[in-house]
């Protein structure tokens, strides 16, 4: 006697999702069972079927059986982040096929950018990293990262190469200084090469360029390459800084430390040319005009200022000047400080207290023969779990 059920599912990414939550449940509990999915070719529908062999007879396994492997693995593709990751577990040939190198690649072609916040909670300390879907206001947990469990938020900085779906956090203070890479396509951490002499920093920050991760500080300029998980040092910053805020737009790593109480001295800041190798003090009007939180969006460098309305603000670097960009107003009444902000496209992403999210689409257009930026807001609110998290610091991965 052979038991049979089958299932029609669309293929919507969630439909996608609950049948691979079907095909684990079976693999996991129902071991007796043989899966088989089959297209119905006069309809829009994908037919899921299991059915129980009488007898102990087995079936050569296939990736999906009963689909061509092409199919099997369009459907396998079409899984959404993160749980494409679990799908490793329902058997060796699902494994084979997802951390192919081919898989992957193809898989980086149907990404979708997510936002990840590294955010503490007030109460406990606990920090931990999390992200953020902007088309369906989902949050997802991500494993921990393999540091020591009293590490600070402030022990470290962190960066990203979007495209590549890897996130690189770089411990700098206390007793290690370890570079940890996330690779969304796994939903894993692992250890990568540590930074040169393993020289600690004070204050420091990352940012990723062109294809590898600038890291300045106190202890000096350290540049790594994921291809070839190596560190090279680079040119010592022309002086050291209080604190450091950095962004990278056109090729370029702008450092500056901001204003900060009692207001006394104008900031410092530097620029960093990444394909020279060199750094030259940043424009009087950059420095003293850059009043809060940076993000690099379309090769231009944002602020968010952190007075008033907290105003928009484009750098124009042909005149070494801020312009205040039109639009919407930044939605002070939900987006509360503290919050970090980054950049991916045409769009700003500013995470905040309680981790209520803001994205503002950039629009440039010319009028009059001048360039005019505007910005208009949407709010993605966060589930009320999160009312004790504060941001970090915040990376944009397609995953």
């Amino acid at each position: 006697m052979i038991n049979t059920f089958v299932l029609a599912i669309t293929t919507h990414s969630s439909h996608l999702l609950l049948l691979l939550q079907i095909i684990i449940f079976i693999k996991t509990f129902l071991p007796e069972f043989s899966l088989g999915l089959f297209l119905n070719p006069n309809t829009k529908f994908t037919i899921f079927r299991a059915m129980a062999v009488v007898g102990g007879e087995k079936e050569k396994e296939e990736l999906i059986p009963g689909l061509p492997y092409e199919i099997a693995e369009l459907c396998l593709l079409h899984v959404p982040y993160p749980y494409q990751a679990l799908s490793r577990s329902v058997s060796s040939t699902w494994n084979r096929a997802i951390t192919h190198p081919s898989f992957i690649y193809s898989k980086k072609t149907l990404s979708h950018p997510h936002l990840f916040v590294l955010a503490f909670h007030s109460q406990t300390g606990k920090i931990q990293w999390q992200a953020l879907d902007p088309s369906s206001g989902r949050w997802f947990v991500l494993p921990q990262m393999p540091l020591p469990e009293n590490t600070s938020s402030t022990a470290f900085a962190s960066a990203a190469l979007p495209r590549q779906g890897k996130l690189f956090v770089i411990a700098g203070g206390g007793e290690g200084s370890d570079t940890l890479v996330y690779r969304a396509a796994t939903n894993q951490w692992a250890l990568a090469a540590p930074t040169p002499g393993g020289r600690r920093r004070g204050f420091f920050a990352a940012e990723g360029v062109e294809g590898k991760i600038v890291a300045v500080g106190s202890g000096g300029t350290d540049i790594y390459d994921p291809e070839s998980d190596t560190w090279r040092e680079g040119k010592t910053l022309g002086g050291e800084l209080e604190r450091y805020e950095v962004v990278a737009a056109g090729g370029k790593v702008y450092v500056s430390e901001g204003w900060w109480w009692p207001f006394m001295l104008s900031p410092r800041g530097w620029v960093y040319e990444t394909e020279r190798d060199t750094w030259r003090e940043m424009g009087s009007g950059m420095r003293e005009g850059w009043s809060g939180v940076s993000v690099a969006v379309g090769g231009r460098v944002f602020v968010i200022a952190e007075y008033g309305d907290a105003p928009v603000k484009v750098y124009d670097e042909e005149f070494d000047t801020w312009r205040y960009v039109k639009g919407g107003r930044f939605p002070r009444d939900v987006i509360k400080r503290p919050f970090c902000a980054t950049g991916l496209e045409d769009r700003i992403y500013v995470a905040s207290l309680d981790l209520n999210v803001a994205i503002g689409k950039i629009k440039v257009g010319v009028n009059s023969n001048n360039e005019q930026v505007s910005v208009t807001w949407e709010v993605v609110e966060a589930p009320r779990a999160f009312r004790e998290f504060s941001p970090s610091s915040c990376q944009m991965l397609y995953a």
